[in-house]
């Protein structure tokens, strides 16, 4: 293979879009880059106390021409360009839009560009959480278990919840649907060019995790299944698909629009989507029964095994599993916590309140000085956070939290749930309610780990990728001894881009498979963090606490929210 070729992966987080351009032969970042949404980043279009949270599609496209132009600069413009043989991209999700016939998200459409109904829905938007429930109800009264690929509970962040409550909440939108896209299949639909919606190639993971898609249903579940729902869901899967397509499978060549846009040559292969923590799991060389957890504002926490293997065996509670969603041949297993990095990032803010709202009013130093001083702070909150509450011992009669900030999402997805914060006293401070809050975080990840145990789905080790990971040692190390299990670090910053990468070294002929572009462009790990066995017994106990705590919340939540339920 000649070590002139380079691929690039794309990968959408929630805050931000990266792009990295990688050399095939060995995974090598030639260049990276990173672009931050602008409207995402004034909160236009979100209403957080209404779970309401949705970005606009310009944000994508003006994210995915700047990094990548950005990344040719840095390796050297054209003289480079012409070596870049494919693109693959991975997104948040379930991330969905309403788009007209020509697959164009109606946003971009006159007389929606700010509409929020009209954007992309945020995988933690949670508007859909009473459509959410309906599902499951309705599911109920089915021969066939259309949920039992996800787990056998629907969740408010996933596709059809999302769809129905738009439908239901914004007539012009509704009128105006041709079809409803995931925002990873949309993206290389928008780069090949694409113009009509029933020719996009939706790919397997999204299909598959969110949106019931499933082999034994020969596709979606039938028309009577959502028609029965709400008649407004009536011939809706007409507007959809059958046919799904795995990440390894290209979805064309770069359109002569975007080839000159970018710089690139129509030759370029762009790649089927898929969602940031499955190709992040390829990128963070995943094994067979290893638990590859994507640490960022939540975490997706994925597992593969042989398809042979878990053949007819279903895992409750979890985000589904697909045969080829992560790695073709093999099933795909996605679980997670709705809120991780986005709970210390909710304390952090509960904390700069005062330097937000007030330092600003200051008269002892001037404006520039005040937003100086507020941008030093803010930095240096969570790493002295972390550093205070690692000193504290750790104590049966310590603080204790629930985790479920934005809801929870597995094990047993409920997006009503609340977080929570018990054992307050006078000498609370700061560092013991941090310490708190960053073990039931890993709490909730020792939930997930021994529901797969439980179902008989072995795991056999931890593997880390994301912010998290790779910037808080704290959180890590008392998540191996909560865990009792190493957990080794991808060395990689930007691990989910360079599983996108991989992808696209495969759609472009490079590589026959993702396991050999694994092999060939995996980075290694650059730290493991090994359990402290001596606490095993004290973790033990806080989390027989946790889990108490966990069943009275959630027995309030249950009790406050039964009477409505009762008259869906």
């Amino acid at each position: 293979m000649s070590k002139n070729q380079l691929v690039i992966g794309v990968d959408y987080g929630s805050d931000s879009v990266r792009s990295v351009i990688v050399n095939a032969s060995n995974g090598e970042e030639v260049a990276s880059s990173v672009f931050e949404y602008p409207r995402w980043r004034s909160g236009l279009f979100c209403e957080p106390a209404a779970n309401q949270f949705r970005q606009h599609p310009q944000d994508y496209i003006d994210g995915l021409e700047a990094t990548i132009k950005d990344c040719i600069a840095q390796a050297g413009g054209q003289a480079i360009a012409k070596n870049i043989k494919g693109i693959s991209v991975d997104t948040t999700g379930s991330t969905p839009v309403a788009v007209d016939r020509s697959g164009t998200p109606l946003a971009l459409t006159p007389g929606f560009e700010t509409n929020p109904n009209a954007m992309f829905v945020l995988w933690k938007d949670h508007t859909g959480v009473q459509e959410a429930a309906q599902i499951n109800e309705h599911a109920t009264k089915f021969d066939t278990n259309y949920l039992k690929y996800v787990g056998g509970i629907y969740s408010s962040e996933w596709f059809w919840a999302k769809l129905l409550h738009v439908l239901r909440a914004d007539e012009t939108v509704r009128e105006a649907t041709a079809s409803w896209v995931e925002h990873c299949d949309w993206v290389p639909f928008l780069l090949t060019g694409g113009t009509d919606v029933t020719a996009m190639k939706r790919g397997r993971c999204s299909a598959g995790h969110k949106a019931l898609w499933a082999e034994e249903f020969d596709g979606l579940p039938p028309d009577e299944f959502f028609s029965s729902l709400d008649p407004l869901l009536a011939g809706f899967t007409d507007k959809l698909y059958q046919d799904t397509y795995t990440a390894d499978e290209a979805a064309g060549n770069l359109s002569a629009a975007w080839a000159k846009r970018l710089g690139l040559s129509t030759d370029v292969v762009v790649g089927t989507g898929a969602f940031d923590a499955h190709m992040g799991a390829v990128g963070g060389q995943i094994e067979p029964y290893h638990l590859s957890k994507v640490m960022g504002t939540s975490t997706c926490d994925i597992l593969v095994a042989p398809s042979a293997e878990i053949k007819g065996k279903l895992v409750r509670g979890i985000c589904g599993q697909v045969n080829g969603s992560v790695i073709p041949g093999m099933a795909g297993l996605e679980a997670g916590q709705s809120a991780f990095g986005d709970t210390y990032a909710w304390f952090k803010n509960i904390l700069s309140w005062p330097l937000n709202n007030l330092l600003s009013q200051s008269k002892v130093i001037d404006a520039a000085t005040a937003e100086t001083l507020k941008e030093e702070i803010t930095e240096l909150i969570i790493p002295e956070l972390s550093r205070q509450a690692a000193l504290l011992p750790i104590q049966e009669s310590n603080e204790l939290a629930i985790d479920w900030f934005n809801g929870r999402r597995t094990p047993d997805a409920n997006q009503e749930l609340k977080g929570a914060i018990t054992g307050l006293g006078l000498g609370s401070d700061a560092p013991r309610v941090f310490r708190a809050l960053a073990e039931a975080t890993c709490f909730g990840a020792k939930s997930i780990v021994d529901r797969f145990i439980s179902e008989g789905i072995p795991v056999k080790g931890i593997i880390g990728i994301g912010g998290v990971a790779k910037k808080s040692p704290f959180v890590m190390q008392m998540m191996a001894d909560v865990l009792g299990m190493p957990i080794r670090i991808h060395q990689f910053k930007h691990t989910c881009a360079l599983g996108a990468a991989m992808f696209a070294a495969v759609v472009a002929g490079i590589y026959p498979t993702v396991e050999e572009a694994m092999a060939a462009m995996g980075r290694g790990f650059d730290v493991v963090y090994e359990p402290n066995n001596a606490l095993h017994d004290i973790y033990q106990q806080r989390y027989n606490q946790y889990n108490s705590l966990g069943k009275f919340v959630a027995g309030q939540v249950s009790e406050k929210h039964s009477p409505e339920l009762q008259n869906i």
